[in-house]
């Protein structure tokens, strides 16, 4: 069996929740994608991640369906584990900073696969959205406290891969940011907590709590 850690990203203050990500830290034990997919498919995550430069945050991302060129949790929770000022991905070159409890990185909206962004009237409406049919990438939110940036959201790949609520998306977060032109502090999924912030130029800075958990 391959070695892989497992991390949970976005957790909660008090270290709950977040999404799970395995990471490959040797990616050169399986250097090619079909091999890449099946693992990723076995493993059952959200995402994984395959490290081929760890000096150089070269990653490839997966998730049980499919390749992405970038992803939110895991541009974060690797960047946390390999302790790197940036990390390369097919999309572009991500910023990577840590700052006290929080991860954080730097990227663009235009690097994000097709996500639908559904606005709701309330934080119990998000609340009580059952899983709709796959086909759509459905990020819905609602405010909490707008004048303070405080967001509901769920996030419904649609993928049919077996997730059918992401626990925590850091890519919809960017997105979401750069569409609202502000700092949100947002609660997804059960609990896991998401802080964003625009940057000049159009970038987006994404932050949470990291958790090695095995």
């Amino acid at each position: 069996m391959t070695d892989y850690d497992v991390l949970r990203v976005f957790c909660s203050p008090n270290g709950g929740y977040g999404n799970e990500l395995g990471v490959v830290r040797e990616g050169s034990v399986m250097p090619e994608r079909s091999e890449r997919q099946a693992f990723a498919a076995k493993l059952g995550f959200s995402e994984t991640v395959f490290v081929d430069d760890p000096e150089r945050g070269i990653i490839d991302i997966y998730t049980p369906t499919l390749r992405l060129p970038f992803a939110g949790h895991p541009c974060v929770g690797t960047a946390w584990l390999l302790d790197v000022p940036e990390l390369v991905t097919p999309a572009g070159l991500v910023g990577a900073r840590l700052d006290g409890e929080f991860s954080w990185i730097e990227a663009r909206a235009e690097w994000v696969s097709e996500r639908t962004l559904r606005r709701y009237g309330s934080a119990a409406e998000v609340d009580a959205l059952e899983v709709p049919p796959a086909g759509e990438w459905i990020y819905a939110w609602a405010w909490e406290d707008e004048a303070a940036g405080r967001v509901r959201a769920r996030a419904f790949p649609g993928r049919d891969d077996g997730i059918e609520e992401d626990e925590a998306t850091g890519a919809a977060a960017l997105l979401l940011t750069h569409e609202l032109g502000r700092a949100l502090n947002i609660t997804q999924g059960k609990g896991s907590q998401i802080l964003t912030a625009p940057q000049p130029m159009g970038w987006v800075e994404v932050g949470g709590r990291v958790f090695l958990e095995r």
